[in-house]
């Protein structure tokens, strides 16, 4: 995220995660992602989604559809016109690996979001800290490793130097809202 709040997200879509799949060439897209998300309350959990683009594309084709209940929804979305040539995300190596479960991350941002507009978030070998500081006051959750009964319940915390870190807590619980698509 730069100094006016603009995010930068990649998000790779790889025939693995498809039933059916063709791209010709590799293709950037620019998608608004408030947009995205209002195309995406479309559809019926049950519809399956076909997205489309040419190979200059001017918009994302993205269509539901709904064999059981006959229901078909086509939106054509307008792209954003990116500079491929200065965007890239570099490759990073982080001293610091959390992994914790997105509904559980997800609740927390979104609590934590109406006490504070920053969440602080502090790592060590120990412990993850999230700390909030607002009109209403001051505090954090601290979240140590655990060994849950499932993967996806654990929390596992991997640091090999500590960081502290602060981030818009509007733009976290935005990315969130994929929380259920993953654990």
């Amino acid at each position: 995220m730069d100094t006016s709040h603009v995010a930068l997200v990649s998000l790779n879509l790889s025939m693995e995660g498809f039933e059916s799949y063709r791209c010709d060439s590799n293709v950037v897209l620019g998608v608004n992602i408030n947009n995205l998300s209002k195309v995406m309350k479309l559809a019926d959990p049950s519809d399956t989604i076909t997205l489309q683009a040419d190979q200059e594309p001017s918009v994302l084709k993205i269509i539901f559809e709904n064999p059981k209940t006959q229901r078909s929804t086509e939106f054509n979305l307008n792209l954003i016109s990116l500079d491929v040539e200065h965007l890239s995300i570099p490759e990073t190596e982080y001293s610091s690996l959390i992994s914790i479960n997105s509904g559980e991350f997800s609740k927390i941002a979104k609590e934590l979001s109406s006490l504070s507009d920053s969440l602080t978030i502090t790592t060590n070998p120990e412990y993850v800290q999230l700390s909030v500081e607002g009109q209403a006051g001051s505090g954090f959750i601290k979240l140590t490793a655990n060994e849950g009964d499932r993967k996806e319940e654990q929390t596992v915390i991997e640091v090999e130097e500590a960081v502290t870190q602060q981030f818009a807590l509007n733009y976290i619980n935005l990315f969130n809202k994929a929380a259920n698509l993953s654990s």
